[in-house]
């Protein structure tokens, strides 16, 4: 986007799972903005700025510094007046974020497991990677490449609970949510109705930067899910003018209900179990959901998820919470709950940080 002089300067990858979630919102909340592709010093230089290595990072025209896509999209609803793409009504409005939250961090196993776990999608982005934030390193490219596809590897396969027997059910996932969501999309423009919301963009991240992106995951989908494309192709496209007319969000789709029942047995599980590790000083849990034991990293920042959603909840007139608990049914008390610890994202040593798991595509 070619932005004026008094713009925002998004700072991130083009291959980044909330780089692309954060630019499709600024682009249809219309926010000028500069995109800054980063190499290893520009994603220092950001950490130093804000105390955390993550992307992406968003620099305000007066030298002030965002970091969070889910917080920065709150940000920009509080005060950017038009279009407004949170809904109205206060449980359609949680229910868009407990949406958002899902696709965020749910997704996140199976992005990460089709982009490493296979080898023409391991290789095509170890390349990309090599070539983009560590082209300001020195040394052969297809040594960066190669450490780029290793580090992942451990990381977010082997790191992340990826065996051969977790495998079908990081696939299953996958085509659960997707079979789940291509009959909705191609009945409607976007997830709740005529205007994109939270959950949109928290699907559009995983959606754009790896499953529409990544060969094997994008060959299922256009074979699976061509309106799932269609959309995510919506979203990019999409600027302010475009929903000038569009009637604002006043409802729950009743045919979302299935996305809600399985962050309900899945998602809400996880987080609870990954609370009482964290509150437990643990750096590693054991938890089964549905039949499938895992073996997981504790997330401090997904305390943080769960402790939003439960004060969100909180905030709910009694009528909004009984409609949350006919979305999630059994699994309401875990976000019913009073709120746990609220850690801050994870502040990470810039200088280390390939070595050490941070946010990134």
């Amino acid at each position: 986007m070619t932005a004026p002089s008094a713009a925002y300067r998004l700072h991130g990858l083009k291959l980044s799972y909330f780089t692309r979630k954060l630019e499709g919102y600024l682009r249809v909340k219309g926010v000028p903005y500069e995109f800054v592709e980063m190499d290893l010093a520009d994603f220092r230089e950001c950490a130093k700025a804000t105390g955390i290595a993550q992307m992406p990072q968003l620099q305000s025209p007066d030298g002030s510094w965002m970091t969070d896509s889910s917080e920065i999209i709150a940000h920009f609803e509080s005060y950017w007046p038009k279009p407004r793409l949170r809904p109205g009504p206060p449980a359609v409005a949680y229910a868009s974020l407990l949406l958002e939250d899902f696709f965020d961090e749910w997704l996140w196993r199976p992005a990460l497991y089709y982009r490493w776990a296979f080898e023409a999608d391991s290789r095509l982005m170890s390349g990309q990677i090599a070539d983009s934030l560590l082209r300001d390193q020195p040394g052969p490219r297809f040594l960066r490449r190669l450490f780029i596809k290793f580090r992942q590897q451990r990381h977010y396969l082997k790191g992340d609970g990826v065996t051969k027997q977790t495998a079908p059910a990081v696939e299953a996932l996958f085509h659960n949510v997707f079979d789940i969501l291509e009959p909705v999309l191609a009945e409607r423009d976007f997830l709740f109705g005529e205007r994109p919301c939270e959950a949109d963009f928290g699907l559009f991240g995983p959606v754009f930067a790896h499953f529409a992106y990544d060969p094997t995951p994008h060959a299922i989908l256009r074979d699976e899910a061509p309106s799932v494309i269609a959309w995510a192709g919506r979203i990019w496209a999409g600027r302010p003018e475009d929903f000038a007319e569009t009637n604002p969000i006043q409802r729950i789709p009743a045919d979302l209900g299935p996305l809600f029942r399985v962050a309900a047995v899945q998602y809400l599980p996880y987080l609870s179990a990954n609370a009482a590790a964290f509150l437990s000083g643990k750096e590693r849990f054991s938890v089964v959901l549905e039949d499938t034991e895992w073996d997981l990293p504790v997330f401090p920042y997904r305390v943080r998820c769960l402790n939003r959603l439960r004060q969100g909840y909180q905030a709910l007139a009694e009528p909004a919470q009984r409609v949350i608990g006919l979305l999630l049914g059994d699994a309401l008390p875990v976000i019913a709950a009073d709120p746990v610890l609220n850690p801050k994202a994870p502040v990470l040593d810039a200088d280390k940080a390939l070595d050490r798991q941070w946010r990134e595509a």
